[in-house]
């Protein structure tokens, strides 16, 4: 069975960007053992490198030139080699095609030459893409190009001259060595082209040209006619930003990446007449060319030769009430990529619920007068009343605290335990004499015995990121009652990370190879490794939780962290009877866990272990998106202090919840931690979303409601028009290529970046002055108003991933069929001549300063509430 398709990462191709190639089962020996088949359906540097690596790792692959079959190929531009396994497991990635190559060689993967590739994906590929392009299309020198360049390769000499190796990773070359002079050949071609005062960096480059793998694939790449293939085929794709304004030549700087936003909105590149010809034809051919939306029966299950999405995220504690920051790192990001696949036609389950085990809930019991089981009950209301408010789409809401739960849990336990795979010992444990119980480590403070941070909990340190066991901490406090608590034996089971190590890093490898995994998760994940695992505690001496299934043991409970992920198994269980298609069907199915940067160990180190372990074919993860931390103004959400806005609140302020999606997905904190800001959050609404968003949308429905009668009119394009078009189509592939790579913060710039456009397209055309002329001057009114609709109609459906109420107000509004909601590559009229529109209205409201400043003020700090258990 064939692995499903992933989206293309372009003619460069992404090693860690590729959204699904292969599983780790897909990998056996045999079919690491076994013959392959290439196609390279381009001459360019994405085929350079995989040729290299082919030789360079003496695999044996069967070679063939052009575009696979079209059933076959994976969505996208279509310029990507394709590796086909004896098993019809796909590779796509080129990236992850050169490491196969290498580790079916017998190389082992290294952090270093991880980091390169890394590296590769995210720093050198794009500016070589621009240069690339620039010199290709554009005519630039090999200065300019070079001048885009600098920065990396200045970035490779220091490197070299402080390592003193001949190569990347040591004195061989490696995968990554190869990787990078793929990406550097096309471009440099010389080592006189290599600046001189980066000595290291020219031997290094002389040397790899040199090789005969790289010398062989250059000679059959970059022959004059595949170079003409290259150029061809580079003009008809949408060119990298910032190419056409020479970003970076000559300046020492790098142009821009092709996947980040322009700094300056101003600097567009030049339209080539290839894609000002294929976006006018694409308009052209109008709604009927658009694919039906996918509906997927109930329950939703994988369906063989479609691309099957799972989407979970961290299941938030049942014992208290969310905070923005909680919502943005879990289940807002994932329903905002849940929305998108599904605008995609890919068949999507989202699964998520309540944790609902432990200590936390038995002391919010206490402290409320109430049983574990009412507590839960009434918290998992709290969290699903937000959560629909907040507009988030579940396929399904559920929790732990099931018969599932138990029986799937259990099962893991068993299984673990028969494959030698736990272990008993005895176990120092916290206790408070005041509160007569054990405490679970969250509710224990201390001295970090790591870092010295003075507020770490019994489980983790919020400042070094180290875990840690309770007894570490230096002068421990209960957290409930603030007594020092004393230290007790008590007999618990062990999970044998070490023992698992082994399996589990084989597992990363491939996952990484073929997943996006954020660069937060790699990091901390390899922190885990390179220190080495040790046993890990799975018991707890609790009431409230999964008994365990052992005689000695039977009073006992599994520790929350062994036990809450396997919730997203018994959730899905619980949704559907049939939740072993897809838990434990990797070859079919792509697993995309969200979650904030503290939870990423369990989810990459600890669950994955417990499932390798079971060895039951289970679907392990292949995506890891992790935030950072959002934080609110100029400190920390806290709901003892009444600072910050939690998802009751928001409900409460007046605001749309579409407006609180907006702001919080326009701030999410991808790459580094961000703050919640009022005044902020004002401007942003009424900067972006009421005079760029909204202004626009609003004036094209009542263009055509006003001087129209309400009916579309007919539209004659001028080729002002049809660079439009062209403009909108670029916005388009950028906002797709950012999808598939979960950087949704930096994909709703595409939306304002369109309206900015269609405002900017609507104030010089004038159209409310034109309608009163002469017949051409009506008739460019006309098209004018008929474009700006459609732009709007494209705005709705982009839209319905971050703001779905908005999105459905607008389908209203302009009578948008629902066969239009769907998501491809081109901008198309799905709105012709004759349509007609419904009553348009304003979409935003106006917030005012003084409103603003009450709200900060209210949420502030000196409310009066329970005692803070986050």
């Amino acid at each position: 069975m064939p692995s499903p398709r992933c989206p293309q990462d372009g003619a460069g191709g992404s090693g860690d960007r590729c959204s699904r190639e292969i599983r780790v089962r897909a990998c056996s020996r045999r079919a690491l053992r076994a013959a392959m088949r290439l196609r390279l359906p381009v001459r360019g540097p994405a085929a350079l490198k995989v040729l290299a690596a082919a030789a360079a790792a003496a695999a044996p692959v069967e070679l063939q030139w052009g575009s696979p079959a079209r059933e076959r190929a994976p969505p996208g531009p279509g310029a990507a080699p394709t590796l086909e396994l004896e098993s019809g497991a796909l590779l796509f990635s080129p990236n992850a095609i050169c490491q196969f190559f290498f580790l079916r060689r017998g190389d082992a993967s290294t952090d270093l030459g991880t980091q390169w590739l890394e590296w590769e994906a995210t720093e050198l590929q794009p500016a070589a893409t621009t240069a690339l392009y620039g010199r290709l299309v554009l005519g630039r020198t090999m200065a300019e190009a070079v001048g885009v360049l600098r920065e990396p390769l200045t970035h490779m000499e220091q490197s070299l001259a402080r390592t003193g190796t001949a190569f990347l990773t040591g004195e061989a070359p490696s995968v990554a060595d190869v990787v990078v002079w793929g990406t550097l050949f096309p471009v440099l071609q010389e080592e006189s082209s290599v600046p001189a005062e980066l000595p290291a960096l020219r031997t290094w480059f002389r040397t790899m040209t040199l090789s005969d793998p790289c010398r062989a694939a250059a000679d059959t790449v970059l022959v004059p006619t595949a170079l003409s293939e290259l150029t061809s085929h580079l003009r008809q794709q949408p060119g990298p930003r910032g190419a056409g304004a020479g970003a970076g030549a000559g300046s020492g700087s790098p142009a821009p990446s092709p996947a980040s936003p322009p700094e300056d909105e101003g600097s567009e590149r030049v339209l080539t007449e290839a894609e000002i010809a294929a976006a006018t034809d694409a308009w052209a051919r109008g709604a009927a060319a658009l694919p039906k939306p996918w509906r997927p029966q109930t329950p939703v299950l994988p369906v063989e030769g479609m691309r099957n999405i799972l989407i979970t995220s961290a299941l938030p504690y049942v014992n208290n009430v969310p905070h923005l920051g909680n919502i943005i790192g879990c289940v807002l990001s994932a329903d905002t990529f849940a929305r998108y696949c599904r605008l995609r036609n890919w068949n999507t389950l989202y699964v998520c619920g309540t944790d609902e085990y432990g200590t936390a809930t038995e002391t919010r019991a206490v402290q409320e007068g109430l049983t574990p089981r009412e507590v839960c009950d009434k918290y998992h209301r709290i969290h699903g009343d937000i959560y629909a408010w907040f507009g988030i789409s579940f396929d399904y809401f559920g929790r732990t605290t099931t018969p599932k739960q138990t029986i799937i849990a259990q099962d893991i336990f068993r299984r673990l335990l028969a494959r030698g795979f736990l272990l008993q010992d005895t176990v120092e444990q916290l206790r408070c004499q005041l509160c007569c119980r054990f405490l679970a480590d969250r509710f224990v403070e201390g001295t970090c015995p790591m870092c010295g941070y003075g507020e770490a909990r019994g489980d983790q340190c919020d400042k070094c990121g180290k875990l840690i066991n309770a007894v570490e901490l230096k002068s421990p406090q209960c957290k409930l009652c603030k007594g020092v608590p004393t230290v007790n034996p008590t007999e618990h089971l062990f999970l044998d990370l070490p023992k698992l190590q082994q399996p589990l890093e084989q597992w990363l490898e491939l996952s990484w190879a073929s997943g996006h995994w954020t660069p937060n998760a790699r990091h901390i994940t390899r922190s885990w490794l390179r220190e080495g695992l040790r046993p890990r505690c799975i018991t707890r001496d609790l009431q409230w939780g999964t008994p365990v299934p052992l005689d000695g043991f039977r009073d006992k409970v599994f520790y929350v962290w062994f036990d809450a992920p396997i919730g997203y198994l018994s959730i899905t269980a619980n949704y559907t009877d049939q939740w072993e298609r897809w838990w434990k069907n990797p070859e079919q199915v792509e697993l995309y866990n969200f979650m904030a940067k503290d939870n990423v160990p369990f989810h990459s180190v600890i669950f994955p272990c417990s499932l390798l372990g079971a060895d039951d074919n289970y679907t392990l993860v292949n995506h890891l998106i992790a935030t950072e931390y959002l934080n609110y103004e100029d400190g920390k959400f806290s709901k003892s202090r009444g600072v910050g806005v939690f998802g009751d609140m928001a409900m409460d302020t007046g605001i749309p919840a579409d407006v609180w999606r907006f702001y919080l997905l326009y701030l999410r904190p991808e790459g580094q931690d961000s703050s919640f800001c009022w005044s902020d959050l004002m401007l942003k609404n009424n900067a972006e979303l009421l005079n760029n968003l909204g202004n626009f949308i609003n004036r094209a429905g009542m263009f055509v409601c006003k001087f129209f009668g309400g009916t579309v009119p007919s539209m004659v394009l001028a080729p002002e028009d049809k660079r439009l078009l062209a403009r909108v189509t670029l916005e388009l592939h950028q906002y797709h290529q950012l999808l598939e790579r979960v950087r949704i913060r930096d994909a709703l710039r595409c939306i304002l970046s369109i309206s900015r456009h269609g405002n900017q397209y609507i104030q010089v055309n004038e159209p409310w002055k034109r309608i009163k002329g002469g017949e051409e001057d009506r008739q460019r009114a006309g098209t004018v108003t008929g474009v700006a609709v459609n732009m709007a109609s494209l705005l709705a459906v982009m839209l319905q991933p971050y703001m779905p109420s908005i999105s459905s107000a607008i389908q209203g509004q302009l009578r948008i069929p629902p066969d239009c909601f769907v998501l491809t590559h081109t901008f198309t009229c799905t709105l012709p001549h004759g349509h007609r529109v419904g009553t348009v209205s304003p979409l935003f409201q106006k917030l005012e300063p003084e409103r603003i400043e009450a709200l900060r003020k209210r949420f502030g700090g000196g409310q009066v509430s329970f005692q803070d258990l986050d």
